[in-house]
């Protein structure tokens, strides 16, 4: 006995479509969180492997900090998330913020992220 094969059917095919719609649409809203904080990652590990950061004071490696997520775009991170630490040959920089943003109605997605870097005088690390 052979079967015919019928396939999808319109509803299962809008099912499908709605499912894949809706992931897309969560990873439109998550992909510039993430990729902002690549943008905070790849600061830090650049003012690690500055010459001369760990002698230097908080406030100007913040500045330095500030002007090489300026040129990424970020707008979520403020003065106020970062923190210095000082440790035996340096600075511990860390950088704790959140990001809110909306997705449905009263629904939001938040994405919490923090990152620690040593500024030493040997380089990058932590």
């Amino acid at each position: 006995m052979k079967r015919k094969q019928s396939g999808l059917s319109l509803l299962g095919f809008l099912v499908v479509l709605a499912v894949v719609g809706f992931a897309a649409y969560i990873g439109m809203k998550l992909f510039p969180m993430y990729q902002e904080y690549y943008s905070v990652q790849s600061a830090m590990k650049g003012l690690a492997n500055e010459p001369g950061v760990a002698d230097m004071d908080p406030a100007k490696v913040q500045d330095l900090f500030f002007r090489r997520l300026y040129i990424n775009y970020s707008e979520n991170v403020k003065p106020q998330n970062v923190k210095f630490e000082r440790i035996e040959s340096g600075w511990r920089m860390r950088v704790n913020y959140e990001v809110r943003r909306p997705l449905v109605g009263n629904l939001d997605v938040v994405g919490r992220f923090d990152k620690t870097q040593d500024l030493t005088r040997r380089g990058g690390g932590g």
